[in-house]
């Protein structure tokens, strides 16, 4: 919800107040002229389901009335654009699963859990990262999981706005390792090539190039320092927990002396 991923420019010209109706029930039913069987549930679904297989820019009212079976002036019945809609589409996938647990445990364990979950929301609908959410709509879904995240870093002890910062930070650091996880995928399609055989192919001019002496930092570097074991997200995730871990412990502290003196 707070990702500040840059990318797609189509929202811009969405009309708040509109989306705002649709996200919160006040505008679902067309005011004429209903297609039977056909919901504002349905259109949203296809929106994300298109994305999800596709890519954002599959996704048009055109193409939508063409899987829904319906004209295209009917999708507009119950949705003004493709902007309102993928207010709607983001909302939707940001809506907390019904089946999920509450955060339990401490703060450190709700970051953790908010942050491994998004990797999942990135993976599961790389779309996401297209679309510039500087500036979200907020809806039932994307305040209900704020909801769920700040009643688990709560216990933090910091001000209001600190506690949403821990959450753009690691926003972030998950969108960062989410867009290259998403590019290694999309360049393995479009190349036909492995990691394996792309790094192959580079193997000759490399060892060359590291006996040459220019690089001596690099040519030092043990044969695993690049592998595929060693999960770099995790790595980073658990530092950037310690780092919390240190400031949060520097603040009771700070505010336990304050008391006493």
């Amino acid at each position: 919800m707070t990702s500040t991923n840059g990318g797609d420019t189509q929202r811009t010209g969405s009309d708040i107040s509109r989306s705002l109706e649709l996200l919160w029930g006040e505008g679902e039913r067309p005011t004429r002229g209903p297609k039977p069987g056909l919901t504002l549930e349905r259109i949203v679904t296809e929106g994300v389901r298109l994305a999800d297989a596709e890519g954002l820019t599959a996704v048009s009212m055109r193409r939508l009335s063409t899987e829904l079976g319906t004209g295209t002036m009917s999708l507009y019945r119950y949705v003004p654009g493709k902007s309102e809609l993928l207010d709607l589409m983001l909302d939707r996938v940001y809506t907390p699963s019904p089946d999920a647990e509450p955060p339990s445990g401490g703060w450190r364990e709700a970051v953790e859990a908010y942050a491994r979950e998004t990797l999942v929301l990135y993976r599961d609908h790389p779309w996401l990262l297209q679309v510039n959410q500087a500036r979200p709509v907020l809806g039932p879904g994307s305040v209900g999981g704020l909801e769920r995240t700040l009643s688990g870093i709560k216990s933090m002890g910091l001000t209001d706005p600190e506690l949403i910062g821990v959450i753009v930070m690691v926003e972030g650091y998950v969108t960062g390792v989410a867009r290259t996880q998403v590019h290694e995928v999309e360049a393995v399609k479009k190349s036909g090539l492995t990691d394996e055989a792309f790094w192959e192919a580079q193997y000759p001019t490399l060892e060359r190039i590291m006996r040459s002496g220019s690089y001596p930092h690099l040519a030092g570097l043990s044969d695993d320092a690049f592998g595929s074991q060693f999960d770099h997200f995790e790595f980073g995730l658990q530092r950037l927990l310690d780092g919390l871990d240190v400031f949060v412990a520097g603040r009771a502290a700070a505010g336990s002396g304050a008391r006493k003196a």
